[in-house]
């Protein structure tokens, strides 16, 4: 507050309105093989239908990536955020028109493009497909130059798709599903740009670029402008139609270290929020992918992540109770994966692949964060979502372990969450423990999740008392911030009881010299209920109930 040297009135105007903050509890992240797509790169999907536009539709005979998308597909019957990274070998390959020479060359992404390939100096061919992948092979581009003949043009295959010829300095460019691998049917048109300029100053109309490069860089879904071709553009450019047949796209068998590497890009808590990662399971033997999952959530201390045992552990063994318990033991024997902060679940899930009128066998750890998930939209983050009433998996066809009374027990104690097909109940989530083995509140899914939520929440309000006075009046704005807001959790069958401390019992004099500020907040978390007891006991006619049970 500045100080008057004259009489007068200041206005001054003081915001006693904090709040904390509501936090996202629903956003889920995979990484995983995909036919097509951006690798390394997080994308936000919302549907199935924009998953199979922006990373391709499960393909017939590529059973691991068919599986990997039917594992994020998954949680989107549930929710409606889902953050996708592609994983990629590095021996994959981009299809290019070959025409300069050599084909195929990996371009992950934009940002690889730019850095690698936008000066033109990789001599690659004039164009490549967007992304790495076979699906680029049946990629073909068909350019029309401003010098054709009319005659040639008329012939053009795809003229009836323009209104005119192009001019002088201009091009139309048609990208073709030569072979049918995107559409079904090949020689569909997939793409057209009309009218678009050699000049690489041209505007359109409304200021923005017409230049082709550009043009089909920023707009295109399919291919890459990758190097000038002296027959379109210049002094030497053809009166012909010029088409380039892309080749050289190879597909890899992704493994772990990759799927990990695309994981590596969800390890921020400050840039990327997410609350439920998965990725695919780990093949049989391993728990690489398992370790990783762990090790980020450890870190970050503000998601849960989900772990299904390999496929093999469940599908085609006679002994699935023993193989998926000892998985479990190996997976928590590493670093990180005896927490709180993961979950693990008992059995492969068939479902049916559409995509390829056939049924495949997937991980069910993308249904059990799509739980997580909808609990979250029917009830709150600190229910659980197992058992009848939130715990119903949705579009399962067959389990490949359904484990009885006995192997149940066994499974929950090793802390894995057996999922059970019950006759006219269909398939359920029949536990909610965490993978951490010590008695604890944050051995059960809703414990950790509400203190998930409580954490995230007031840690982002806490942010607003950074670089004020550590007084009473800074702690009593704290203090009249939280406590509303967790008597509203309370009210919500959050929480049964709480108490903030934040004066000067925790902020001593020592405290505040050294520029800190301290709050103590006590949580008593309500439980969720695992053990039911019913006792029905016979008596006899004469005897009154209230001399049995005292009252």
């Amino acid at each position: 507050m500045s100080f008057q040297v004259s009489p007068g009135v200041q206005v001054q105007e003081i915001d006693l309105t904090n709040v904390v903050p509501a936090v996202s509890t629903s956003i889920g992240g995979y990484a995983g093989a995909f036919s097509w797509g951006p690798v390394e790169e997080i994308r936000t999907i919302g549907s199935e239908k924009e998953l199979a536009s922006v990373f391709g539709v499960p393909p017939k005979t590529d059973i691991p990536v068919a599986q990997s998308f039917l594992t994020a597909a998954s949680f989107l019957k549930y929710a409606t955020t889902l953050k996708v990274v592609r994983a990629v070998e590095t021996t994959a390959k981009n299809a290019t028109s070959g025409n300069l020479g050599n084909s195929g060359v990996q371009i992950k992404n934009r940002d690889q493009y730019d850095s690698s390939f936008a000066d033109e100096e990789s001599v690659v061919g004039s164009w490549g497909a967007k992304y790495p992948g076979t699906l680029g092979n049946s990629l073909k581009v068909s350019v029309c130059p401003g010098s054709v003949t009319s005659g040639d043009f008329t012939a053009w295959d795809y003229s009836s798709l323009f209104t005119a010829q192009p001019g002088t300095d201009e091009l139309h460019v048609v990208i073709v599903d030569e072979d049918g691998l995107w559409t079904g049917t090949p020689g569909t048109v997939l793409e057209k740009f009309e009218f678009v300029s050699t000049v690489s100053d041209a505007l359109k109309e409304d200021g923005s670029t017409n230049y082709y490069k550009n043009v089909l860089n920023n707009n295109s879904k399919y291919v890459w402008y990758l190097k000038s071709d002296d027959n379109l553009v210049g002094s030497g450019a053809t009166e012909e139609v010029i088409e380039y047949s892309l080749v050289g796209g190879t597909d890899v068998t992704v493994v772990a270290s990759s799927v990990n590497t695309a994981l590596e890009l969800f390890a921020d808590a400050e840039t990327v929020d997410v609350n439920l990662l998965f990725a695919g399971a780990d093949a049989d033997g391993a728990t690489d992918i398992a370790a990783k999952l762990c090790e980020i959530a450890n870190t970050r201390k503000d998601l849960l992540v989900f772990l299904s045992p390999p496929l093999e552990a469940s599908v085609g063994t006679s002994t699935p109770a023993d193989d998926v318990r000892a998985w479990a033991a190996d997976a928590q024997a590493t670093t990180y994966g005896n927490s709180s902060y993961a979950v693990y679940d008992s059995t492969a899930l068939k479902i049916y692949d559409k995509y390829s009128d056939t049924y495949r066998w997937i991980p069910a750890c993308g249904h059990v964060a799509g739980l997580c998930a909808n609990t979250d939209q029917v009830a709150d983050a600190w229910f659980s979502p197992a058992g009848l009433n939130r715990g119903q998996l949705l579009g399962v066809t067959k389990l490949a372990y359904n484990a009885k009374q006995a192997d149940r027990d066994a499974l929950y104690k090793a802390s894995v969450n057996p999922i059970v097909s019950f006759p006219g109940q269909g398939t359920i989530l029949f536990g909610d423990k965490t993978g951490l083995t010590k008695p604890s509140a944050f051995d059960r899914i809703n414990v950790r999740r509400l203190f998930i939520t409580l954490e995230k929440a007031i840690s982002t309000a806490a942010k607003f008392q950074l670089f004020e006075f550590n007084d009473e009046f800074t702690r009593a704005m704290f203090r009249n911030m939280v406590e509303p807001f967790l008597r509203d959790v309370q009210g919500r069958r959050g929480l049964t009881d709480f108490l903030v401390v934040c004066d000067t019992t925790n902020n001593t004099a020592e405290v505040v010299d050294r520029n800190e500020f301290r709050a103590e907040i006590y949580i008593k978390p309500a439980r969720s209920i695992n053990y039911i007891t019913l006792s029905f006991i016979a008596t006899r006619s004469g005897v009154q109930f209230s001399e049995l049970v005292g009252k």
